[in-house]
């Protein structure tokens, strides 16, 4: 029996992407015999795919030659979050274009993403069915074909996706609070939840209700509290860190090819991580509890991507 402990980089993890990343070059229809067959157990017990982790859970897998194999290859290139054969989920880096850019040696995750597939499937074409701006970091969702993405797309534009955001903004700020301030002459609305307050900033749960174009970068701009990193928006520079303090850190949707609803957390690159418990000057345990004190429920589906 393999055995595992989980620790804050796969805290708040779904078990089917712990899987994943666990053993990158086995196929997908592998992972799911796994589950189905109840050869991972978390704390003892046969877990689902969707169950969410916690710091200090233990993973138990059952060994054979086949899994064996698969952990003696390479470690996993990308953060898969969430995969079945019509997308994949990837948790991207802050700093990280998705699109190539105008740099031909600068990495980006489509191509990264093509490259990961292209080595385990032999094929491999990737298509974003929603965006994140290059220093954001957090879920991105992958289409692996352009059935998938017709599908997908229509779903976001006809239903949304929900999402929680993660952020670090200048300044204090009340306990909770709506930015409701419209952009580019549209409607606009940012609800935000304060998880900390420290003297380098506030730690928020965003909530986007509205889909506006870099929506919670103007908003908390605009309110006098721009984003730790984002200059573009009056954010002040950190050094060493590539990309600002916000992080797509859970979407919702529902599966336009099975009708399931979905739950994909992301949890926190580690250089995140480790600005965010500098800045706070939380140790890893309280920040996490802190983490976890974020009310899921009100998390709403906005047509566009915030």
């Amino acid at each position: 029996m393999l055995t595992y402990q989980i620790n804050a980089k796969d805290h708040f993890r779904r078990v089917d992407s712990f899987l994943r990343n666990l053993l990158p070059s086995a196929q997908f229809s592998y992972l799911k015999k796994l589950l189905n067959a109840g050869h991972l157990a978390v704390n003892g017990a046969p877990a689902e795919a969707d169950r969410i982790l916690a710091s200090g859970d233990k993973i138990t897998l059952k060994e054979s030659g086949k899994t064996s194999a698969f952990l003696a290859r390479l470690t996993p290139e990308l953060d898969i979050l969430f995969e079945d054969s019509w997308i994949v989920c990837i948790n991207k880096a802050p700093g990280l274009a998705v699109h190539a850019t105008e740099d031909p040696d600068e990495e980006n995750l489509v191509d990264l993403g093509e490259s990961f597939l292209q080595k385990r499937d032999g094929v491999g074409r990737l298509r974003p069915v929603n965006r994140l701006d290059k220093g954001t970091s957090g879920a991105i969702i992958m289409a692996k074909s352009a059935v998938a993405a017709g599908m997908f797309g229509k779903m976001v534009h006809n239903e949304g996706l929900g999402k929680l955001y993660l952020a670090m903004v200048e300044g204090k700020l009340p306990k909770e609070g709506t930015i409701d301030a419209p952009l580019d002459g549209k409607e606009s609305q940012t609800r935000y939840l304060r998880l900390f307050q420290g003297g380098h900033g506030a730690l928020v749960a965003v909530y986007p209700l509205t889909g506006r174009m870099h929506q919670i970068r103007q908003h908390f701009k605009i309110i006098g509290h721009p984003i730790l990193g984002d200059k573009r928006y009056g954010g002040r520079p950190l050094a060493g860190f590539t990309g600002h303090v916000l992080h797509s850190f859970t979407t919702r949707l529902k599966h336009p090819a099975t009708e399931e609803a979905i739950q994909i957390p992301a949890p926190l690159p580690a250089p995140l991580f480790q600005l965010l418990s500098k800045l706070t000057g939380l140790n890893e345990q309280t920040l996490l509890k802190a983490l976890d004190s974020i009310p899921a429920s009100e998390v709403a589906s906005v047509q566009e991507p915030a």
